[in-house]
C-alpha cells in the first residue's frame, strides 16, 4: 500500500493567541522545532520528541502538530498498531491507530484538540484507512484536569467525533476491563467490505471460545 500524505493546516485563535494546527509534518521539520517542556504525558519531553521524529519517518507514520511559533505545544500520532496488540494480528495494511494525542495544559479547552483531529482527516488519503483509537482511563490526566473518568471520557469522545471517529463495541480484555475504556474508529469511504469484515473479526476474537 502506498501511504499518500498531503499537508493541511488551520490557524486557530485561542485566548493565548493564534496557533497553527498542521500536518502530516516530516521528521526533519519536527527535529528543528522546540518540543514544549509540558508535554510529559507519555515520557520525558526530549524522549517523546525523539519518538515522534521516528514515527514521522515510518512509511505509514503521520504526525499532526499544534505549533505556537517555533514550538510544538500539542500533537497526535498515527501509525500501525503495536505488534503486541490484537489490532496488529490481522496484518491489515489499511488499519492505522491514533496512538497518542497530547496538548499542553495552557491550550486545553480551547478547541485545539478537536482541530488536531479535523486537520488529521482533511487529507483525502485517510478515506483509504480504518482509523482506530483505544481509550484507556489510566492514560488520562484526571489529576491535572480535575475531571472524573466519565467527564474525561465525554471530553475524549467529543474530540474524537470531531475527526469522525465513533464508538465500536469489542471484547478486547483490556478495553473490557473498565466501562470507561472504549474503542473508537472511523471507516474510510474507500475501505472495502473484506477489510471491514476483517476489522469485525479483530473486534470480536473471543466470540468462538464459548
Amino acid at each position: 500500500m502506498i501511504h499518500e500524505k498531503t499537508y493541511n493546516a488551520l490557524e486557530i485563535e485561542t485566548k493565548h493567541g493564534a496557533v497553527i494546527v498542521e500536518g502530516p509534518i516530516p521528521s526533519d521539520v519536527i527535529a528543528n522545532l522546540t518540543f514544549h517542556e509540558d508535554l510529559v504525558a507519555f515520557r520525558a519531553p526530549a524522549q517523546q520528541h525523539k519518538a515522534i521524529i521516528e514515527i514521522a519517518k515510518l512509511p505509514e507514520g503521520r504526525i499532526i502538530i499544534v505549533r505556537d511559533q517555533e514550538t510544538i505545544v500539542g500533537y497526535c500520532t498515527f501509525l500501525y498498531p503495536d505488534p503486541l496488540e490484537r489490532w496488529s494480528q490481522g496484518k491489515m495494511e489499511n488499519l492505522i491507530e491514533l496512538g497518542a494525542i497530547e496538548i499542553i495544559p495552557k491550550f486545553r479547552g480551547t478547541g485545539v484538540g478537536k482541530t488536531l483531529l479535523r486537520v488529521s482527516m482533511m487529507d483525502d488519503a485517510m478515506e483509504d484507512y480504518i482509523t482506530i483509537t483505544t481509550e484507556y482511563y489510566w492514560h488520562w490526566d484526571l489529576k491535572g484536569t480535575g475531571l472524573n473518568v466519565w467527564e474525561y471520557r465525554k471530553v475524549m469522545e467529543k474530540m474524537m467525533q470531531a475527526g469522525g471517529l465513533e464508538y465500536f463495541a469489542t471484547d478486547d480484555p483490556e478495553i473490557s476491563s473498565h466501562p470507561a475504556n472504549c474503542l473508537m474508529a472511523k471507516i474510510g469511504s474507500r475501505v472495502n467490505d473484506e477489510s471491514i469484515q476483517q476489522f469485525d473479526q479483530l473486534r470480536f476474537m473471543n466470540r468462538f471460545m464459548y
